[in-house]
């Protein structure tokens, strides 16, 4: 099964980050989150990858393209006309394509321009570049088949942003550090669907979770699958120095490799 990475997105709300590089790139303990997610995916034998480019992915190319000079140890010989000799690598079993899907396209015009690299009798598994969970994949994965639904999306708590104070006048009477948010369930942004979905797509103006989405439901046609375990996207910098902290704290619950 393929698992398709929206990775196009421009990321302003992470200023200085995103200047150099697409928000998927920006790193969390000295790697992609883009790496990190796809770990999540491989953790659980998904290794065959679709990522759809748009700001900035000749970034994303490059990395790839030198992945093995990123992760191995070599000796250059400069006397020898430059040669490289690899004494030890530490690949993923990957196969990656990226896909230019445009500097402008919107979520759903991103995923019906990778409609040709999917297999048309197979559904697909899909998420955004920019955010983690500890979610078992393969269960999301068994959970869409045995729904009979054309999409599934998983629906999480927020995580709370800020401290919340309980008073009684001018007392205050309990405190809670970031609670979680106040009940409602959003959007988690990890999918399985069909490739029927695509048909759904307009064009590349279209966004997945205005059209598309809201016409599965209507018709009854999407599933959600519950994630109560850890979730957190990387929205704004506070979001980014949050995660990093918990992986060089060796405290990272999506961490299931």
């Amino acid at each position: 099964m393929r698992t398709v990475i929206l990775a196009g997105g421009l990321g302003s709300r992470l200023g200085e980050e995103t200047h150099v590089r697409p928000k998927p790139m920006v790193e969390i303990g000295g790697m992609p989150i883009l790496w990190h997610i796809m770990k999540i995916y491989s953790s659980a034998g998904f290794n065959d990858f679709i990522i759809c480019l748009g700001y900035k992915g000749y970034v994303i190319k490059e990395f790839f393209a030198n992945y093995m000079l990123h992760t191995a140890d070599v000796t250059i010989d400069l006397r020898r006309g430059n040669g490289m000799e690899v004494h030890c690598t530490r690949n993923e079993p990957w196969r990656v394509t990226l896909v230019e899907t445009g500097a402008e396209t919107m979520t759903g015009g991103r995923l019906a321009a990778v409609r040709s690299y999917l297999e048309p009798d197979e559904p697909f598994c899909f998420t955004y570049g920019d955010g983690v969970a500890d979610i078992d994949i393969a269960d999301l994965v068994r959970f869409h088949k045995e729904g009979g639904r054309r999409a599934t999306v998983t629906s999480v708590t927020p995580p709370g942003r800020f401290g919340a104070l309980e008073a009684d006048g001018d007392k205050i009477t309990a405190f809670r550090e970031k609670p979680a948010g106040d009940g409602g369930r959003i959007n988690g942004g990890f999918f399985v669907a069909d490739t029927s979905v695509l048909d759904l797509v307009d064009g590349p103006e279209t966004v997945w979770e205005n059209g598309p989405l809201e016409r599965l439901a209507t018709m009854g046609d999407l599933s959600g699958y519950r994630h109560e375990g850890f979730w957190h996207p990387m929205d704004t910098l506070r979001d980014k120095l949050h995660l990093d902290a918990l992986w060089q704290e060796g405290n990272a619950p999506w961490k299931r490799w």
